[in-house]
């Protein structure tokens, strides 16, 4: 049985057509694929998945295993008004946008989802050079997704790596992304062509991931919560619920989520950057909101919003009074910057 089956998603075979859904209750059949607020296109087929783990972490919302031309896309949606698309990074889930989604989705309509790779979405093969897991690639999966909920446009809000995958998507997917929210990142390609000691020493496991396989795989399996539990102990008491925390450790402790996401970290020392240096003399052309933790190590080592503006050619952006994990350190104060932002 496939990975997803075991975590109860129902697959929905795509046989040439990306308009078939599998989610838990109805939604809005308005005909159509538009950008409005209830322009979805109706569901072809309705089912009541097992609840997985956190499923109580967004109340109201639907849950959907959507087959795309490469992969299957695990997601929950809901909300009203216009579309926005959330995305995680590493080594977490969907989940991390629990604090903010369900309010958010008051005035928008929410698409939380697991990239490729992660949580309880499709593992595909790694391909040449690690274009399976190039942010390419798992940009792709996205823009699908939203095209079979209806939406063919819509904003991204992306933390950690699914900043990086929002970041290709402005790039390649111009006229889809209407607005871009990088959560506590700068580019890819200004990193690695910047590297100093204490970004090396911060960011330690950009490096230890990218070792060919099983080097890292090997180790993080051996004991597969210690990592997890070294990332998530950081934080103050009560920052990561027991239902988040538990979703998180679920992925550390699935080899091939684990292989997943070293791809990842490789893609981005690799192909990703091919894809940059190919494209940079281009700006994203979209709005851009930049916020970053002024208690982490990108606060220190990048003036975030110059660093920004050499991408894209309109960035705002602030410090937020927390750690690298703001949706679930300062959720209050993310969730503002956010709809200011996105109804602007």
């Amino acid at each position: 049985m496939g990975h997803q089956d075991r975590r109860g998603f129902l697959k929905v075979s795509s046989a040439g057509a990306l308009g078939a859904i599998a989610t838990t209750a109805g939604i809005n059949s308005s005909a159509g694929a538009g950008t409005g607020p209830d322009q979805r296109r109706p569901l072809l087929a309705q089912v009541q998945p097992q609840q997985p783990p956190a499923a109580s972490l967004f109340p109201g919302f639907q849950r959907a295993a959507l087959q795309t031309s490469a992969t299957t896309i695990n997601l929950v949606h809901g909300g009203k008004g216009r579309p926005v698309l959330l995305l995680h990074g590493a080594p977490q889930t969907h989940v991390i946008w629990h604090k903010i989604a369900p309010r958010l989705a008051q005035d928008f309509y929410i698409v939380a989802a697991d990239l490729r790779g992660y949580g309880d979405s499709g593992k595909p093969p790694e391909g040449a050079n690690h274009e399976g897991y190039s942010k390419r690639a798992m940009a792709q999966d996205q823009v699908e997704v939203m095209q079979q909920l209806g939406f063919t446009t819509f904003a991204v809000v992306g933390h950690d790596r699914g900043g990086r995958v929002g970041h290709r998507m402005a790039l390649d997917h111009p006229a889809r992304v209407t607005k871009l929210a990088v959560l506590d990142i700068v580019p890819t390609h200004k990193l690695y062509n910047t590297v100093t000691r204490e970004f090396a020493t911060a960011y330690w496991h950009w490096f230890f991931l990218i070792q060919p396989a099983p080097l890292p795989e090997t180790l993080l399996n051996t004991n597969p919560d210690f990592l997890n539990n070294r990332t998530f102990g950081r934080a103050a008491p009560g920052v990561f619920t027991k239902e988040a925390v538990d979703a998180y450790l679920r992925g550390g402790r699935d080899p091939a989520t684990v292989h997943a996401m070293c791809e990842d970290y490789r893609a981005g020392a690799s192909i990703d950057l091919s894809h940059d240096d190919a494209d940079i003399d281009r700006k994203i052309s979209c709005p851009v909101l930049a916020l970053w933790a002024a208690k982490g190590p990108m606060h220190r080592l990048y003036n975030v919003l110059e660093t920004w503006r050499e991408r894209a050619a309109n960035v705002t952006g602030k410090a937020l009074p927390g750690g690298h994990f703001l949706a679930e350190e300062v959720p209050d104060e993310t969730y503002a910057e956010l709809k200011t932002f996105l109804a602007g």
